[in-house]
Parts: structure tokens; sequence; C-alpha cells
């Protein structure tokens, strides 16, 4: 057991620390294999862990994997090609690819309790594509086809297809906007989502920043969308999937809950009851790396209506599946089953509001006045800043966070006025309360020692000895909560 700032007994981060020794073999064999064909390779990858090893990381989407999951996906399951499906690939040869996806898919299954799990998305982008065409597969072209008396879309007519290519190409999507927390991946014109569905947004009230439900039914009603979208990237609450199922069952809506932020929280029992998506949603979409700690990688849980298109994934949206990185996915499950991570996902939350409490103290604003999940947004022109010179700076005194925008952000999505923290990254090194209290403390301290250079939105000056003041109780922190304890390189 480790212990807290407050002396609190805590479980220990699941990192490996019981099998070091055999992971620092691994991997100095690995780095000198990859050192005697590209020397700047092996440099960088010791680098990254030093780097890491020595920065408060506090972007809300980053966490750290075990050397278990990571060494997963070093093997040569990275060779073999795999299109189609667990029985039924394009290619021979492929009886331990679909024993890796088999596992994989069954942990994600027992772990968030779902009916079907697909795990063969190579990001949460793709995810949602898989998704979003699975939806209009069932929807739209199903009964096109019925109607048409045909089986594949192959076999329509020409004047049939012209119709059904239309009809693919103007459905509706309502979901968060992004300015209140939504992700790009949700409807928006820089994202192939945009370029497929005619799209509105929802908000949140502009006094509270919270979701507003009834504001949300009435958009629903008006436009009447094919898909409602709900999940979030940047919003520092909870939010009830059983009304938005409501919602969405009462506009005849598929409701796709996008949980990659907090599927970590889904798999932990933190979110329960309606706070559960899964029981609620049509498809709910994931990544693995962020709070579920696995290998960067999407993932796809679904009622069994729409099972048969997501099956259908790779080729319709994707290339072939990466066997290596579902084999990672199936380790990071099956640690996440473990009942050490229901305690991990517990302390991410905690901790979050521990961070929130200590701004607040510090006289910061925060988005919504605080957090119920793992995000804390800050709300960066109280300091006279926008985010990208509040990153910058706090980057300066090792402090690794983004820019994220705030509701009605004055200075856009580029610059932004606000900077997203979250706690699953930190929690996992073994980071208590009092550790982020104190983490509240450096980042306040940097903030306020921080100018705008004239009317620049870029450029900042720190004052003389704000870094070095930073970086060294930084420091202090992270030598209590070393990363990978135990493992060298």
């Amino acid at each position: 057991m480790a212990a807290d700032s407050t002396g609190t007994a805590t479980s220990a981060p699941p990192l490996g620390a019981e099998y070091a020794d055999t992971a620092s073999a691994a991997y100095r064999a690995a780095l000198d294999v990859i050192e005697s064909v590209e020397p700047r390779i092996a440099a960088a990858t010791r680098k990254e862990l030093a780097d890491q090893r020595d920065s408060l990381k506090l972007i809300a989407s980053e966490n750290y994997a075990s050397p278990a999951v990571l060494l997963t996906m070093g093997s040569w399951l990275s060779d073999k090609y795999a299109e189609g499906t667990i029985g039924h690939r394009f290619y021979a040869g492929c009886q331990n690819v679909d024993t890796v996806e088999s596992v994989a898919a069954e942990h994600a299954r027992e772990l968030f309790g779902a009916p079907y799990a697909y795990v063969q998305p190579h990001s949460g982008i793709d995810a949602n594509l898989v998704a979003y065409w699975a939806i209009l597969a069932t929807r739209v072209e199903a009964p096109s086809l019925a109607e048409a008396g045909v089986k594949h879309v192959n076999n329509l007519s020409e004047e049939d297809w012209e119709t059904l290519r239309h009809k693919l190409g103007s459905q509706r999507l309502l979901g968060m906007s992004l300015d209140a927390g939504g992700h790009l991946t949700h409807g928006f014109r820089p994202n192939i989502s945009g370029k497929m569905f005619h799209q509105r947004s929802y908000g949140t009230d502009p006094q509270t920043g919270l979701l507003d439900y009834g504001a949300v039914a009435a958009a629903a009603r008006e436009f009447k969308p094919l898909i409602l979208v709900a999940g979030y990237s940047a919003y520092p609450r909870r939010i009830n999937f059983a009304t938005m199922r409501e919602i969405a069952d009462e506009v005849g809506a598929t409701l796709m809950v996008d949980m990659a932020h907090f599927a970590g929280l889904v798999a932990g029992k933190v979110f329960t009851g309606d706070e559960d998506p899964v029981p609620h949603a049509h498809v709910t979409t994931t990544t693995t790396h962020k709070s579920l700690r696995g290998p960067r990688g999407g993932l796809i849980l679904a009622q069994p209506e729409y099972a048969d298109a997501v099956d259908k994934g790779c080729p319709m949206v994707l290339g072939g599946p990466l066997p290596h990185v579902m084999a990672a996915k199936a380790v990071a499950l099956a640690e996440a089953r473990q009942p050490a991570f229901a305690t991990y996902a517990q302390r991410v939350a905690d901790n979050a509001q521990a961070l929130a409490d200590g701004f607040v103290r510090r006289g910061a604003r925060l988005v919504t006045g605080g957090t119920d999940n793992h995000i804390v947004l800050l709300d960066v022109t109280s300091f006279g800043l926008t985010g990208r010179q509040a990153e910058s700076a706090l980057l300066n005194a090792g402090v690794v966070t983004n820019r994220n925008s705030i509701p009605a952000d004055p200075n856009g999505a580029w610059y932004t006025s606000g900077i997203r923290f979250g706690t699953p990254a930190l929690t996992t090194r073994g980071f208590g309360a009092a550790d982020f209290d104190r983490v509240a403390e450096l980042v306040v301290d940097v903030l306020t020692n921080t100018a705008p250079v004239g009317t620049s939105k870029a450029k900042y000056t720190l004052a003389d000895g704000t870094a070095d003041r930073v970086r060294a109780a930084a420091a202090e922190l992270l030598a209590a909560n070393p990363l990978y304890p135990g493992l060298t390189l």
C-alpha cells in the first residue's frame, strides 16, 4: 500500500511495481534492439519516459498504461492482416486474432454490462464514424433495401441507389456544442461528421453552465434528429442518460453516447444508474486510453439491433484491424475488471473535487462552479489571460495541460479562454486529495505571475523565479508518487 500526503492509505497504482525488474529487463532489451537500427527513436523513447516522469500531467485525455498493456502492443500480432470479424475474415490464418478479439470483446461486455462489444476501432473518431454509419445502415439503408425488395445495396437499381444516397446524406444529428464541452466528432464541419450530417447543437445554461434538459428536449422536438449525441470532452458535470433517452425516444432518435472521457468512471462504477450510459444508449462509443488506462484505440458497445451493422465497421469505415492493439485492449480491460480499478476510479473523481475546491478557495473561476466527474475547467480570463497564454506559461513551469473553449468563448477555439484539467493520470501515479490541493496552489501561482504582452493573445511574460519555484515544488510531489516505480532503463 502507498499513502497520500495526508498519510491516508491508498491502493498502489497498478503500474507493474510487483514485476518491475522483469519489465525493466524487457524494456532495456527492446530499446537495445531499436537502438541498433535507429538510435534516434530509442533516444526519443527514453526521453519521453523521463519527460513524463518529470512533469505534472493534467491533460484530461491522457493517462499511463501499465507495462503489461504497453508490452502487449510490441508483438508479432502486429504482422497479421485480419479484415472482417471473428470467424469471418477476408484473410486466412486468423485463428489467433479471433482469440484475441474474442477475449477483448468478452472483457468489454462484462466490464460495462453490454450485450455487444466491438473492439476494432483504431481511435475514438473511428469508433464514432463506425457508430454513425451503423445507425445510418440500420435506420435508413435497411428499410430502403426492404422497400426495394433486395438484400444488398449492390442489387439496387441505379435510380434506387441514387435515392438511398440522398437519404443517407441528408440525415440530422443533434449534439452538444463545442464551447459547451462537446467534441468535433459530434457533427462539426471541420470533422467528417459535420460533412455527413445536417447538424445542430444544444448548449448549456448561460448562467450556470449546466446542461438544460428542457432546452435539449425543445431543440430535439424542433429539429427532429435521426441521432441525438450525448457525451462530452470538456463538460465538468455528470449527465442523466435516462433523461436523454426519454428525449430521443420522444422524437424517434437513436441515442448515441460518446463516453470516451469518462469510460473509466463507468467501468469503476462511479457512474451508475441514470448516469451510466450503457443501459440507456442505443450505441455507446469510447476510447480505451484516457480514464480506462489502456492502449490508444476505440471501442463500441451497442444494443442487439445495431450489432450486425457495427460488426461491418471493417471494411465499411475501418482499414484492417490492429491485432496487437486489440490484444492490449484485452489486457487493459482485464485490469479494469479488478477491484483495484474501482478504487482508482473513485479516487479520480475525489481528486477532481479536491482540485476544484483548491482553485475555488484561491479565488479562481471555474466553469459550472466545480466538478462531479474527472474534469475541472478553469476560466483564465479572471487572470487577464487567454487559454493559450495560460497553457504556455504552465508548460514553462512543468505543468502539462491543454487550453479549451468555455461557453460563449470570446477568444474562439484557437486561443480560447479556458484551461482543461483532468485527474486520471496523476491519480494513477498515486496522487491524493492533499496533493491535488497543492497542484491547484501551484497553478494559481503560475497564472497570477503571468501577464500578456501587449495585445497579443499568445505572447506572455512569467515573473522571474516563478517557473523554477513551481518546478521545484512539483518535483517534490512527483518524487513522492513515482511513475512506473522500480522501472529502470
